[in-house]
């Protein structure tokens, strides 16, 4: 297999299916949604723990707005309604407040998902969110931390997804 250039950190990534998912959707954050390359983290890599025991996972895009995590993103092939929750669970764990939106997407569509009740509120690669909306957005959005008896269980079910992902290019 070959190597692809990342859009936006110039770094080299395994040329797969999943990867060119998320090449394109980096070019649309920045060409058409107005971010810049500053505004989004790649291949973001963090650690859960869970008693004593560590656990290494990735997350496709960050994005930030005015210094906070505005909305994760997971870019795959296939089926998004089967990446909401892995998706969800990471919003709620990866930071000390809850990330406000979730996006799945592979590369033709999208859903749009509000982190705290759950719920699918864009379809669409046209529902994702441009940096003017977010500016807008982020000004009426309290960011809420997750109830600590909640964090546990988020973090098993974000392992559990992980867990199980597919290969990242399809035979």
């Amino acid at each position: 297999m070959s190597d692809i250039c990342d859009f936006i950190t110039g770094q080299m990534f395994l040329d797969t299916d999943d990867e060119r998912i998320r090449q394109k959707i980096e070019r649309l954050l920045i060409e058409e949604k107005g971010y810049s390359k500053q505004d989004i983290e790649v291949d973001r890599e963090f650690e859960i723990v869970i008693g004593d025991e560590k656990n290494k996972s990735k997350v496709d895009l960050i994005v930030n707005i005015k210094g906070k995590r505005f909305m994760i993103m997971r870019c795959a092939r296939g089926s998004l309604v089967s990446r909401e929750r892995e998706i969800l669970s990471c919003a709620r764990i990866l930071d000390a407040y809850q990330i406000p939106f979730a996006i799945v997407t592979n590369g033709e569509d999208a859903e749009v998902l509000d982190t705290i009740s759950g719920e699918v509120i864009g379809n669409g690669l046209k529902t994702i969110p441009s940096k003017a909306n977010a500016l807008e957005a982020i000004k009426q959005i309290k960011f809420k931390k997750l109830l600590e008896k909640r964090i546990e269980k988020e973090k098993r079910i974000f392992l559990a997804f992980d867990a199980i992902k597919c290969p990242s290019k399809c035979d």
